[in-house]
């Protein structure tokens, strides 16, 4: 998350605000974009198999009921494909906010 997070801060990414383990209707969300309605989850080894999965669809189907999208990447996507990790997370925050009208600037 350190390393995501160094990418996402300070409004880095496109000029986009979003805040770390940000609490949410009884969950943290790994990195949040209120302006985009956006999540974004990196997933370690803890989220490996069929059970842990399951819950994980479950979380996003309440957070998805709330407005919000969420977009997982895995630890090692992350390591291995950094620029189309943040590219589509750029890719999906200005379609939120330009759907929405959110967007200024």
């Amino acid at each position: 998350e350190q390393v995501l997070w160094k990418w996402l801060r300070d409004r880095r990414l496109g000029g986009f605000k979003f805040r770390r383990q940000q609490p949410l209707g009884g969950y943290t969300l790994d990195f949040f974009c209120a302006e985009a309605l956006l999540c974004i989850e990196l997933d370690s080894v803890y989220h490996e198999g069929a059970a842990k999965q399951r819950r994980d669809a479950a979380r996003d189907a309440k957070i998805a009921e709330m407005g919000i999208q969420t977009l997982r990447f895995t630890a090692s996507a992350l390591a291995r494909e950094k620029d189309a990790v943040l590219a589509t997370i750029l890719r999906e925050a200005s379609a939120r906010t330009a759907d929405n009208g959110t967007r200024r600037g």
